[in-house]
Order: structure tokens, then C-alpha cells, then sequence
């Protein structure tokens, strides 16, 4: 199958392998959208795409129809734009700064309101600029983080009641347990956003995360917005991963050696040899999003064996157990599987102790990219 990279004179001299299959990702994203039909799928691509370059992942999926993208940053929603069809929506989860909202109304794109201070300066810069200008709302239900709380919806309705120069394009929240489908916020979150619902009737409502999803309709309202699962995340853990990979990743061996039982392996003398071992050192570390955390306790794999980090993870640099592969297999140059069939996403970061989406955002630039 063909394939690039975003810059073909990285090729050359990089020891990573970094591929990001956009016709998953597109079967990903229509999968979604035939789970919450009749309502639609947006597409979350803050942080680069959680990762994968928005300057491809972003075009693949408006291609495939999808007409809403959120982000966080209002910096994001600018490199954004151009990226997209002049149809699209781009909505910025966290809102503006203050001396953001001129630039913002500019570029047509919609901010999230999460606080009456940012709806009360998006209207005066309605007023200034004589136009309606259009705007998401967003509640808190329960996970105190972003959004209007209660006990300020009746300040929001008398701002909505005074003046009609912000259009709400609908309400939102944002589900905090939606990947355990059995923990009990959920449902007390969608009670808290009905109650909402019932202050402000007329209005859309926007709740669905990934895991919102397969929750089920009651979650869905009328736009969801997945992300992990687009980029192949596990939507629900504990479940079977319903979502093909889109991601891969190979790095090289820098070297192979056999050391004798009591060699000390990496910093600290962190691992001891129990008997005679061949390693490999592999040029990734935790500057290329390989987590410290993942001393002594992940892998990598060749094939199907799984070979074993010893000692700690390195800036630039993991070392790895082969003896169960025979003498030979790596050397220089070879390259070993860290991302792939034998080694999943949620692999990875339950072995480092932490979520898929830490592990996929932190993934480096050293890497030399492949789109497929």
C-alpha cells in the first residue's frame, strides 16, 4: 500500500515508524455516525488531533461528510479553519480569553460558553459589531471542571430573556465516567442536563463523548462528539474495542548485547540480569511518549513474543529483553513493534498506568510519519 510522510526529508535518519491509517479513521467516524443516526457525529480534534496531525486527520473526515469539529484552544480553531470546508462548524471547547472574541467573530467560528462573565463579553461584542453572532452553551452537570453551574441558569435566562443578539446553536454538557457504562454518574448527569433541558426548552442538546456513545440514544441528543474512539481508542473499558487501530508504531535497535547474570541494566542499576540475557536497546524513550512509567513493566514486541523493558526507561532509549527470540533476530536497524497487532493502544497504557489518550497525544515528533 502507499504511503508519506508530512515531510520526506525527516525520513531519512529518523528510528521510529509512526503510521496513521486515515481509511480506518474514516470507517471509524461512519461507524459512529450510523450508531447515533438520525442524529450526527461532530469530530474532536484538539491537541493536533489528539495527536496524529490535524492538517490530515481534519480534511479526511470533512471528506467523508463530517461538518462539525471542536477543539480547545481558540489557537487551534484558527490553524483550523482553512484546513475545512467554508460549510463546517468549529466550536472551541474552552472558550475565548478576553481580546480573543473580534478574531473569533472574524473567522466564523463558535466559541463554548462556559461562564457568564464569557457569554456577557461575546454579547457586548454582538452589540459592538451590530450582528448576531453565534454561540454553544455549556452546563455543568457534575464534573466541576467546565461549564454554567445550576445555580446560575436563572441568571442565564434572564441574559437570554434581555437581548437576541447570540444565537445558541444548542446546550451541551460533557460526561465524566461515559466509559464505565455501569458507574452511576451517568445517569446522574443526564438527569442534571434534563433538568437543564427543562430551563431552557427549545434548545438542542449536544452530550454524547466516545463513551457517550455506546451508552445508548438517551445520551445522544442531536450532535455527539466522539474522539478517542475516531482515532481507535477503546470507547468503554472492560469491553471489546468495537474501533479498528489507526495507529501503528515501529522503532529501531540501536544495539544488541549479552550480558552476564548481575549486570546492571540502565539507570540506577534498576534491573539486575538474573542470568546471562541478550538485550536490545530500541531509540525511543520518554521524550518520544514512551512514559518512565513503562520501567520494568511494558514491552515491545517482535512478531508474536512480547520482549520485556528492563531498567528504566530513558529520555531517548529503552532496553529490552530478546532472549526468548533466537540469536540473530534483531540487530542494528531492526525494528520492533511498540503500537500494532500485537500490541494495542490500551496495551500500552494500561502497562504504564495511565489512558490511551495520554499515551497517543504524547507521541513525538522524532518519528518519521506514514498516512496511509
Amino acid at each position: 500500500m502507499h504511503s508519506e510522510t508530512d515531510d520526506p526529508g525527516k525520513r531519512a535518519g529518523a528510528t521510529g515508524r509512526l503510521t496513521i491509517d486515515l481509511s480506518a479513521l474514516a470507517r471509524n467516524y461512519t461507524k459512529l455516525c450510523s450508531l447515533v443516526t438520525p442524529a450526527r457525529a461532530a469530530a474532536v480534534v484538539k491537541a493536533n488531533a489528539y495527536g496524529l496531525g490535524v492538517e490530515r486527520v481534519a480534511p479526511t473526515l470533512c471528506a467523508k461528510g463530517c461538518r462539525h469539529f471542536f477543539v480547545a484552544q481558540f489557537s487551534e480553531a484558527q490553524k483550523l479553519r482553512p484546513l475545512l470546508a467554508n460549510d463546517a462548524q468549529i466550536f472551541v471547547l474552552n472558550g475565548l480569553q478576553p481580546g480573543d472574541e473580534i478574531a473569533c467573530a472574524e473567522s466564523a467560528i463558535v466559541p463554548v460558553i462556559n461562564s457568564l462573565r464569557q457569554w456577557q463579553r461575546w454579547s457586548a461584542i454582538a452589540k459592538y459589531l451590530k450582528r448576531t453572532l453565534p454561540a454553544v452553551v455549556q452546563f455543568d452537570t457534575g464534573m466541576s471542571r467546565l461549564g454554567i453551574p445550576a445555580e446560575e441558569c436563572g441568571a442565564l435566562a434572564a441574559e437570554l430573556s434581555a437581548q437576541s443578539n447570540v444565537e445558541v446553536l444548542f446546550i451541551m454538557s460533557h460526561l465524566a465516567s461515559a466509559d464505565e457504562a455501569d458507574n452511576q454518574q451517568n445517569d446522574d448527569q443526564s438527569v442534571a442536563m434534563e433538568r437543564i433541558a427543562d430551563q431552557f426548552p427549545g434548545f438542542d442538546i449536544c452530550f454524547a463523548n466516545s463513551g457517550g456513545i455506546f451508552l445508548g440514544k438517551p445520551y445522544h441528543g442531536v450532535l455527539a462528539r466522539p474522539g478517542i474512539a475516531l482515532y481507535g481508542g477503546a470507547p468503554t473499558a472492560g469491553e471489546p474495542n468495537p474501533m479498528e487501530p489507526v495507529v501503528s508504531l515501529e522503532v529501531a535497535v540501536v544495539q544488541t548485547r549479552t550480558v552476564p547474570a548481575g549486570a546492571k541494566v540502565g539507570y540506577a542499576g534498576a534491573y539486575v540480569a538474573e542470568k546471562e540475557t541478550r538485550l536490545a536497546t530500541v531509540a525511543a524513550g520518554y521524550a518520544d511518549g514512551l512514559p518512565r512509567s513503562l520501567s520494568g513493566r511494558g514491552a515491545v514486541c517482535c512478531m508474536e513474543t512480547r520482549l520485556p523493558i528492563t531498567g528504566r526507561v530513558s529520555m531517548d532509549s529503552i532496553t529490552v529483553d530478546i532472549t526468548a527470540l533466537p540469536e540473530g533476530t534483531l540487530s542494528l536497524g531492526s525494528f520492533v513493534e511498540v503500537l500494532g497487532p500485537h500490541q494495542s493502544l490500551e496495551d500500552v497504557a494500561r502497562d504504564a498506568g495511565t489512558i490511551s489518550y495520554e499515551i497517543l497525544t504524547s507521541l513525538g515528533d522524532r518519528y518519521a510519519r506514514h498516512y496511509r
